[in-house]
């Protein structure tokens, strides 16, 4: 089989990240997927290439948008930040004073920062859901405000896997009165020109690669994951994963695609990911367009869980709303000093302040692993080699 033309630019001191890239394809399993990386606001990489779809009948082209999963957290989360930014939203304020709904089952007190930082024991719906409350954001959200946590608040962390978004979704619905997808295509997305979308209109479905499952039989963390849930289905990871039911549906079809599930189901490019931790990167804005405060940054970045990780059952490190590098070698999200998120099987997206690095990187041949695939860590490793 030949190999796919690649297409885009790169410059030449970043030649290095275009055959890491190449090397992808050829020796990491990579199908379609894009790369892109800015340094001090300026794009250095900005390249894609493969297929959208198995079979290899069709290009991956410019504007292709992928579901990249949790990469969506990091989108999500600085919706969040921008009104702390303006004083609008208390990180240490109980949760039951913008959403009074949210104060039962033991929760009256609950500071709004738990569910920023996976602290908060709402990473699963005891309770089993019907298919569609997937899609039904009141439900969801009346179905976290009932829920009991599953540990005690604020004494360990497990991770938020989807339901984080309708959490921190909801604080900012109350807020500005707006959906949060609406919120981040009007604060974030379209001011900074990024092609990214939390609920895809139906009028742009065509553009979107299909998701393929990591092959049967990997290891990783997913293998470690169906481990969990047949051991015990009615457990918190069987239910964090997989309750609405209709989870296990994957993304590949409309219903996903457009309703706003703000942990799970941002589609975009890997330029528009890139692009957003520019303004993350360098002190919170760029081109004119300021998403935080120069604080609000470095509030992002400040480790707020680390340890054992409850859902995961693994360690990890979270900031506010974002992933941090982790103790793991594999898992890096950067040098010391970056922040940002991972989705499942493979993208990512980072900025790294110290460097003024951003990166973005979306495919749709999902690896087995929920933190970084060994395809995003020898792009990154690629990245950072160029700038010694």
């Amino acid at each position: 089989m030949s190999e796919p033309k690649i297409e885009g630019e790169c410059a030449r001191r970043f030649e290095r990240v275009r055959e890491a890239f190449e090397e992808g394809f050829r020796d990491r399993g990579e199908l379609g997927a894009g790369v892109s990386v800015t340094v001090g606001g300026e794009t250095v990489v900005d390249l894609w290439g493969g297929h959208v779809d198995p079979e290899r009948t069709r290009a991956w082209e410019r504007d292709t948008l992928v579901n990249v999963y949790s990469t969506t957290k990091g989108m999500t989360a600085i919706c969040a930040h921008q009104l702390i930014d303006e004083g609008l939203l208390d990180l240490d304020a109980p949760v039951t004073e913008y959403w009074p709904e949210f104060g039962q089952a033991g929760k009256e007190r609950m500071p709004v920062r738990h569910l920023f930082c996976h602290q908060g024991g709402l990473a699963a719906v005891d309770d089993l859901l019907p298919p569609e409350a997937l899609y039904d954001w009141n439900a969801m959200a009346a179905a976290l405000a009932a829920q009991k946590p599953w540990w005690a608040p604020g004494e360990a962390h497990g991770y938020h896997a989807v339901t984080f978004g309708w959490l921190v979704g909801e604080l900012v619905r109350r807020l500005r009165g707006k959906s949060l997808g609406s919120v981040f295509h009007e604060r974030v997305a379209e001011p900074l020109g990024a092609d990214f979308r939390i609920g895809l209109p139906a009028g742009e479905h065509h553009r979107v690669a299909d998701m393929q499952a990591a092959p049967a039989g990997t290891s990783g963390d997913a293998g470690r994951l169906a481990e969990a849930f047949l051991s015990d289905p009615a457990g918190l990871v069987a239910k964090a994963f997989l309750n609405p039911p209709s989870m296990a549906l994957g993304a590949n079809n409309a219903p996903w695609r457009e309703a706003e599930i703000p942990a799970a189901n941002g589609h975009g490019t890997a330029r528009a990911i890139a692009r957003v931790y520019a303004a993350l990167a360098n002190g919170g804005e760029i081109d004119g367009v300021r998403l935080l405060r120069p604080e609000g940054v470095e509030r992002c970045r400040t480790e707020q869980s680390h340890g054992p990780d409850l859902v995961l059952q693994r360690s990890t490190r979270f900031g506010l709303g974002f992933m941090l590098p982790q103790d793991e070698d594999g898992a890096r999200i950067g040098r010391p000093g970056a922040f940002g998120h991972p989705g499942a099987g493979g993208s990512l997206g980072f900025a790294d302040p110290e460097t003024r690095v951003s990166f973005g990187y979306a495919m749709n041949q999902m690896g087995p692993h929920i933190l970084l695939d060994p395809r995003a860590t020898a792009l990154i490793d690629a990245t950072y080699s160029c700038l010694n």
